[in-house]
Formats: structure tokens, sequence, C-alpha cells
């Protein structure tokens, strides 16, 4: 017996609650030990005015081959937030060079539109990288982006479509797993947010209670928790549930709490229920 080990490819932002600062501590409880490599340091996410920002584009390779030379392993990759097609291609390395289990967030854009850092040359690339995947767990409008399918309007979709999204991602990668989180369904009165589950084939639906606006980082509680306990064991239906319901939690501390919407999810109050 040992322990799992995950290389988790992503931006560290010291404040905002968002990308690894809240994937590190939540894998980490989930008992998988968590090693970094940076894309990028932030000293707060790019939802407030002001922040530093240090493209670590140039220094990954170096990281990189420093865990190579020191003969380390993983048992699975995670990627996040990617910040050009160069880095993008770093991942397609560090896959080739350490033969995991690959989980690809595919960071892209939100509410129907691609982030003005994503160029279409990124887009192009990103869907390439999905042949190297296990699972994929985009939002609706990276879904859409990935699948090259129009985003449907006001955001909400039906879930023949979506199982019609779901096939065309998976038969881009080697795993044939896809959960499109943050969905809004057409057959709900809006109440609710649901998570749709691509597993090889069969489709399953995990939904919660909508609760307040839009909250920074929300994702990346999400991703950890269902990452982590795949990788664990459960099945891709039990893990999304299991995060969708911290998650929930999270949000209703967070509104108890009044907190801005850029300062993330208080997850910290819930980890040691993680298990």
């Amino acid at each position: 017996m040992r322990q799992k080990r995950l290389a988790l490819i992503n931006d560290v932002t010291g404040f905002g609650r968002c990308s690894v600062t809240v994937e590190l501590p939540i894998i980490s409880a989930l008992k998988i030990q968590v090693c970094p490599l940076p894309t990028a340091l932030l000293s707060v996410h790019t939802g407030f005015k002001n922040y530093f920002m240090d493209d670590f584009a140039d220094r990954m390779d170096d990281y990189v081959d420093s865990w190579q030379k020191n003969n380390l392993n993983f048992d699975a990759i995670a990627t996040g937030f990617l910040g050009s097609a160069a880095q993008i291609e770093i991942v397609r390395r560090v896959i080739k060079k350490f033969p995991a289990t690959v989980i690809i967030d595919p960071v892209m854009g939100d509410h129907g539109k691609i982030y003005r850092t994503y160029t279409h040359t990124m887009c192009r690339r990103m869907r390439e990288l999905l042949e190297f995947a296990d699972l994929v767990t985009p939002n609706l409008t990276e879904a859409c982006e990935l699948s090259g399918t129009p985003y449907p309007v006001g955001g909400v979709i039906s879930d023949s479509n979506l199982t019609t999204i779901a096939t065309n991602i998976a038969a881009k990668t080697r795993g044939g797993r896809v959960v499109i989180t943050g969905v809004s369904l057409d057959a709900d009165d809006g109440s609710n947010i649901t998570n749709f589950i691509f597993d090889c084939g069969k489709v399953n639906f995990v939904s919660s209670k909508k609760i307040g606006g839009d909250r920074s980082g929300t994702g990346d509680v999400f991703f950890a928790v269902a990452a982590a306990s795949w990788l664990n064991g459960a099945t891709l239906t039990d893990a999304t549930r299991k995060a969708a319901d911290f998650v929930t939690k999270c949000i209703e501390h967070a509104e108890n709490l009044r907190l801005p919407w850029n300062w993330g999810l208080p997850f910290e109050e819930f980890l040691t229920e993680l298990n």
C-alpha cells in the first residue's frame, strides 16, 4: 500500500480561494498527496481590480525536468488554468513523461463567453489535449467550445442536447468520461443547478438547490472533491454528488458570512468532514 500522488498543474493565487490554494488542501484532506506545478503566480485572482501576476511558463520545463531527474512518478495528473498555447504544449510533455490518469478541467470561459486570455489557437490546442484525458470537467461554456456547439440561449439546455455534447467530447478522449458542471436544464424551474455525468455512455444527473449568485473558486472546490473522490474509487456519480453537496454547504456558509463574491468559498470550515 502507498499513498496516491497527484501532479496538479494550475495557477497559485494568494487571496480569493481559487486554483491551487483551494485544490491542494481539499485533495490533501481526501488523503492524496498533491504536487503543484504552477502555471502562474497571482497576488489575488483576476476578479479583483488590482492584481500582480507572474507567468511561470518559462520555468515550467526546468521544474518538470527536476521531477524527472529525481525519478518521481504520479498516479494522476490534473490540469486547471493554462495561460498560453505554450503551456498547453508543456502539459502534453508532462503527460508523456509521467504516464498517469489524466483529469482535465478546461478553464476557458463561462456564461457563454471565452476568457479574453484564450486565443483561437489555445482553444484548438485544448481540444487536441483531450486525447490524453481520462476525465474532463467543463462547464457548459467550455463544453460547447470543446464540442464546436453554439452556446444555448440564456444558458438553458435540454438533457438530450447535453448528451450530444458530452458524447462529442468523450469521443475525443481516451477515458470516455465527462462531467458538465453548473448546468441549467430547460425542464427545471430555475431553482436548481445540475451536473451532467457521462460515464462511458452511461448518463446521470446530480442536482442541487441554487443559492445566491456566482462565487469565485466554486468550480475549483467542486473539481477538487470530485476528482479526488473518483481517484479514491468512488463512482463518477457518487464523486459528483459528494462534490455538489460540499459546494452547497460552503456556499450556504458564505452567504451567512456575507462574504464578497470574489472572496471565494469558506471551505476551511468543513475540511475535517471530508473523508
